[in-house]
């Protein structure tokens, strides 16, 4: 006989791999559904969310009422609290996901061989999405957005913080999604509070063919131990910002302030300053001062704490930190070779920024530093699925295979080749 253990852990096998068995069923219905009628889903779904705007916004008090007792930061109590007009920006980042193009059916080559064959390369559906992630309400609607509208079924497994959020928003995107005719279970959230659920799903690899973790890096690591099936990793965002010796100060000052203290506590705030000896004298106390304003503690290397006295000293574990907070590493290099050495060694592959007037320096720095987006005299705040096209995203992937970025609806697709003949044969 099983002891009650091995029963409770095989009754809740059972209910992930249903769960997960109806995300697959749905996933075949819905790869054939017209991207006209998903994106009039979609658009549905924003209509309800606004309308259940304060159904939505009572479940978030009893999220926040309960944020103390998990030990959330400031920060992310923040990422967590929603508004009228965070609840319109949701509704109008799954509206902008309606309106992009269907990536689903897209022809992306075609070619005709000697034999007669038609060779087509075209864009179809992963299928199930097991989608993992930490306490940020928005991030359900825009998961749910983006998978849709690559017509793909997803298993929403958000973190206990926003669960009563993310439950609430779930029930207005599956009131639409029936509404459109669309198969109910292509949007699923996983309510089990037990962490051994991801464990479940993460053995499913021939029902579920993507995870995407979104989160702390120890959950990360988790799934990526874990997972049987591609995982999508969204790992730190150890974002950095080099001014080079040509940088337009002023512009200098606003591309870092915004970069850093526009909101500390997300993945693509500036966790760290490089500027180059030749501007360090005259940039450095000017940006300190901006710094200080706004409470922001600075730590530097050396050369940084001649310049500035009486700030902290960075270690290497600083200049390795994502912060997600009032706290910022600064470093003077001798060279644009030292910063993109710097960024490399130092660095997350997520995001990083130089400031500069020379299309050289700006050019080499693309081309060298080894990151998922690199931004030109930008602040580091536009990756961003939203600020680069995609209406909304699933994750920045720190990845190479198979997307790399914000990934929208297009990243969650792959392709297959259809052949088409007139009766050739191989032997013939």
């Amino acid at each position: 006989m099983p002891d009650s253990s091995t029963a409770s852990n095989k009754e809740l096998s059972d209910l992930c791999r249903h769960t997960a068995e109806k995300s697959r069923a749905a996933a075949i219905q819905l790869a054939t559904v017209p991207g006209e009628q998903r994106a009039a889903c979609l658009r549905v779904a924003a209509d309800i969310i606004r309308k259940d705007e304060a159904d939505i916004l009572k479940a978030n008090l009893r999220d926040l009422a309960a944020a103390p007792g998990f030990g959330l930061t400031e920060a992310a109590t923040d990422r967590l609290r929603l508004d009228s007009e965070r609840i319109e920006g949701i509704a109008a980042g799954v509206e902008a996901v309606a309106e992009l193009p269907d990536p689903v059916g897209e022809l992306i080559e075609i070619s005709t061989q000697p034999n007669g064959l038609q060779v087509r390369k075209v864009r179809v559906p992963l299928g199930v999405i097991f989608f993992i992630y930490e306490s940020r309400p928005n991030v359900t609607a825009d998961a749910a957005a983006v998978a849709l509208a690559s017509g793909n079924a997803v298993i929403l497994r958000g973190g206990k913080e926003a669960a009563y959020s993310s439950k609430r928003i779930v029930e207005s995107i599956r009131q639409a999604i029936t509404a459109s005719g669309l198969p109910t279970d292509c949007v699923q959230l996983v309510d089990i509070a037990d962490r051994e659920a991801v464990g479940a799903f993460l053995q499913f690899d021939n029902l579920i063919d993507l995870a995407i973790p979104r989160g702390g890096e120890s959950l990360i690591r988790r799934v990526c131990a874990e997972a049987r099936m591609p995982v999508l990793k969204h790992f730190s965002g150890n974002c950095h910002v080099y001014v080079d010796k040509s940088a337009e100060l002023d512009m200098a000052e606003r591309i870092l302030i915004d970069a850093k203290c526009q909101r500390m506590g997300v993945c693509n705030a500036a966790e760290s300053l490089l500027v180059h000896r030749d501007i360090a004298q005259e940039y450095l106390p000017r940006i300190a001062e901006q710094l200080r304003s706004r409470t922001v503690e600075i730590l530097g290397d050396e050369a940084t704490c001649q310049i500035l006295p009486g700030i902290g000293e960075a270690t290497e574990s600083d200049f390795a930190t994502e912060f997600l907070g009032p706290k910022l590493s600064i470093g003077v290099v001798r060279s644009i070779d030292d910063a993109i050495e710097h960024i490399n060694r130092f660095g997350s592959r997520h995001t990083d920024a130089i400031v500069t007037s020379e299309e050289s320096a700006a050019k080499r720095f693309a081309a060298r530093v080894d990151t998922a987006v690199v931004l030109v005299n930008a602040s580091t705040r536009f990756n961003d699925g939203g600020e680069l096209g995609l209406g909304a995203e699933i994750g920045i992937s720190t990845d190479k295979l198979h997307a790399r970025g914000p990934c929208g609806p297009r990243e969650l697709t792959t392709y297959k080749y259809v052949v088409t003949g007139n009766g050739q044969t191989k032997g013939s």
